[in-house]
């Protein structure tokens, strides 16, 4: 098993560093445009090999997309980061050309291969890919639905003063701070609804932190965020690797679910190996299905700016 993670930033390096240390595949290649810097990145990781206990070959490469030859999932996280201030939509044009571009290398040298899509705006970009790489649309996934349900998490625990592992939830629609749905009906501590816990204010104020979640930690740190997107990206590679069979939020091409067509959107999915296995359909409320509907028009809007 061989996983190729392009772009050897913050973001691309947490991907890389945490699936080496789940040993489920045998190599990880870095690829960056900076002369040195994957390669550095790979060194520096796989010096925390003996010590973290893991036996994955990580290596690094600069454009060199031959030493992607072969790869079983490949990680798009090139482009530019959000900074503050900075919406997702806004940087469309410049991570549109970085995507398209690295997208044509990795098939070229990896024909069968899928893709995870995590530069942003996330589902524009998994879009773009859908119309230009060629691949079957069950190897193409957007990594959004798998952080946003992460952070979900983290806000329903800290109101419920409860330990995560306690705690379920997901969210679906657009990653982005305005169409991002947290599914409040479904969520859950130890099966029994969170609506039973915590009243509408605290409901409200865990919904909304959990849209801004991203925007959050951009603000206090200056730039994205890297280990819960690693960590969520680690997550979806280990069950196409694994044939897990694992229920993930993600987006994914739409063709009449949920109400949709010809639209990347996040929505539930069985992810194995063969990457997405088959979509989730999930009953939605009334208000759900409604905000899943204003989500899309915002994501086709800004598709619109796409050029192929």
């Amino acid at each position: 098993m061989k996983v190729t993670v392009v772009g050897a930033g913050a973001v691309g390096a947490s991907c890389a560093e945490y699936i080496a240390m789940k040993n489920f595949c045998s190599e990880v290649v870095l690829v960056d445009i900076k002369e040195g810097f994957a390669e550095g990145k790979a060194m520096d990781l796989m010096q925390t090999a003996s010590l973290n206990g893991f036996d994955t070959k990580i290596t690094g490469t600069t454009g060199d997309y031959s030493k992607t030859a072969g790869s079983h999932v490949a990680v798009i996280t090139s482009g530019i980061p959000r900074k503050p201030g900075m919406t997702r939509e806004e940087l469309i044009g410049i991570n549109a050309g970085i995507v398209k571009d690295v997208t044509a290398n990795l098939v070229k040298h990896s024909p069968e291969v899928i893709i995870i899509v995590v530069s942003n705006p996330m589902d524009t970009m998994a879009y773009l890919v859908h119309k230009t790489s060629g691949l079957p649309k069950h190897k193409i996934i957007g990594m959004g639905g798998a952080l946003d349900s992460a952070r979900f998490k983290y806000r329903l625990a800290e109101a419920l003063e409860s330990p995560i592992s306690d705690v379920d939830g997901m969210v679906i629609a657009a990653h982005s701070d305005t169409g991002m749905l947290p599914l409040l009906s479904k969520a859950t501590r130890n099966g029994v609804p969170v609506t039973e816990f915590l009243d509408e204010e605290k409901q409200k104020y865990v919904i909304e932190e959990t849209k801004v979640g991203g925007a959050t930690l951009t603000k206090l740190l200056g730039t994205s965020a890297w280990y819960a997107p690693g960590a969520a990206v680690s997550v979806m590679v280990q069950a196409i690797a694994c044939d897990q069979k694992k229920m993930i939020p993600c987006s994914l091409m739409l063709e009449g679910e949920y109400g949709q067509n010809d639209i990347c959107l996040g929505v539930p999915a069985i992810i194995g190996a063969n990457g997405v296995e088959s979509i989730v359909n999930i009953t939605l409320t009334a208000d759900e299905q409604l905000k899943f509907a204003e989500a899309a028009n915002a994501v086709r809007e800004v598709n619109g700016d796409l050029k192929f």
